[in-house]
């Protein structure tokens, strides 16, 4: 089958796919009990050294590396100190290997190693682990194990004190992938028996394996229609508006299985959603809201669905933090997280005008349409100019080339995009009035 094909010839897939075995292994020996704490974090960080060596190869370095000097700054800080100095050498370290990135494909002009990607990747969801335990720790989240490598613990107890921290910053079924687990969330999985009984798992993994099939079959059908179309560099006036959403459909269609299969991998080892729990309460937090995503008529719902552990990450780290222009600041940073390639930065800065926008524009309309007729019209048109503007939002963050990144914004697209940065500064200047 051509879909099945596809999927597993991408790299993670297939890697992901191959740990799966291990991660059932896992959550069936948690279930009978049949191993002590400390084997269980040996367990999860033995399988994600090996997972790290097979789909990375001698790459693997640039993740381990950062690993334990997280876990050397965590052991031997002040809880006051650690969040601060962990995201600045773990940024500076992630933001070398994406300046790496750079130089192979805008100096050299070379496409970069398919394991050298894959290491990026990985290396980006280490950073969110990363700062999310620092962040705990400062805010007395958890227990701080500060002076650990300074005392005169023998070494045996200084490797069994940082265990739980390395066993979290690589274990294996969320090193390529999956939604942001807490360190408090982890741990109590570890040490706590599995809560998923067998039969609620088998079903569960059943409607996630059906939901991938589902996407892929999509996912061929759209390529083969986007293949057979034009292209974004010889299509003409508005036929550029039906390439760009189809490509973008493809682009969303790919997320959105990649996430059900790294959110079925988490399920697997006996770190998804508690029986009774439903997704989205604190601890558990999908990727893929594709019902929220598909109909939403609204940017900044898009905007905080769209990935939606990352994005309760980004609140966290960044737009709580912010005193001035706390929007701006957030998605600023999300493109420096992402590798600050150009189309990256148009498209978070758009992205983060757009939002602005939103706010706005609804606002302006709940106080002043009051018909259901009017308001069914205005839900329909925003929904069509919400899914047309992350379109073309998505292609400016996936183009890697100057040249296509022009070609994008000299296109109709870029149309919808200005009819809210127009209705922006119209609002703005109301508003300013009002005031």
């Amino acid at each position: 089958m051509e879909w099945l094909r596809l999927f597993f010839l991408h790299p993670v897939s297939f890697y992901q796919g191959a740990a799966f075995p291990f991660a059932l292994l896992f959550n069936y020996l948690c279930i009978m009990d049949s191993f002590s704490t400390r084997a269980r974090y040996l367990f999860l960080l033995a399988g994600g050294g090996a997972l790290a060596v097979a789909a990375m190869g001698s790459y693997a370095v640039l993740v381990f590396t950062p690993a334990v000097c997280a876990v050397a700054l965590l052991c031997s800080l002040a809880p006051q100190q650690v969040h601060r100095w962990t995201f600045c050498f773990q940024m500076s370290w992630q933001t070398l290997c994406h300046l790496g990135l750079h130089y192979t494909e805008y100096y050299l002009h070379e496409p970069p190693s398919v394991r050298f990607c894959i290491t990026l990747s990985s290396l980006m969801l280490l950073t969110q682990r990363v700062t999310s335990l620092s962040l705990d720790i400062c805010e007395g989240k958890v227990e701080a194990a500060s002076g650990g490598f300074r005392s005169r613990s023998s070494l045996s107890e200084h490797v069994c004190k940082a265990l739980p921290y390395f066993s979290y910053l690589l274990f294996f079924p969320a090193l390529l992938g999956g939604s942001l687990c807490s360190f408090q969330r982890f741990q109590a999985r570890v040490q706590g028996s599995s809560a998923l009984h067998p039969r609620h798992s088998f079903w569960a993994l059943s409607w996630r394996c059906l939901q991938i099939l589902g996407l892929e079959c999509l996912n061929v059908a759209v390529s083969r229609v986007v293949d057979a179309g034009a292209g974004l560099t010889d299509c003409q006036q508005f036929e550029c508006i039906y390439v760009v959403w189809t490509t973008a459909g493809l682009f969303k269609l790919t997320y959105y299985s990649h996430w059900i299969l790294d959110d079925s991998l988490l399920h697997a080892a006996g770190f998804g959603p508690e029986l009774g729990q439903s997704p989205g309460e604190e601890g558990y937090v999908p990727d893929a809201d594709i019902w929220t995503l598909e109909r939403t008529h609204r940017i900044s719902v898009f905007a905080r669905k769209w990935n939606q552990s990352t994005a309760r990450w980004l609140r966290r780290l960044v737009f709580q933090h912010s005193r001035a222009w706390p929007l701006l600041q957030t998605f600023a940073f999300s493109a420096w997280w992402h590798g600050l390639h150009p189309g990256q930065v148009f498209g978070f800065v758009c992205w983060a005008v757009m939002v602005e926008a939103d706010y706005l524009i609804h606002s302006f309309a709940n106080e002043f349409i009051r018909s259901w007729p009017m308001r069914l019209f205005y839900r329909t048109l925003t929904w069509a100019h919400t899914q047309l503007i992350i379109a073309y939002i998505m292609l400016a963050v996936e183009v890697r080339s100057l040249s296509s990144l022009w070609l994008l914004c000299n296109s109709y697209n870029s149309v919808f995009p200005m009819v809210y940065c127009i209705l922006l500064l119209l609002l703005v200047k109301r508003k300013h009035k009002c005031n």
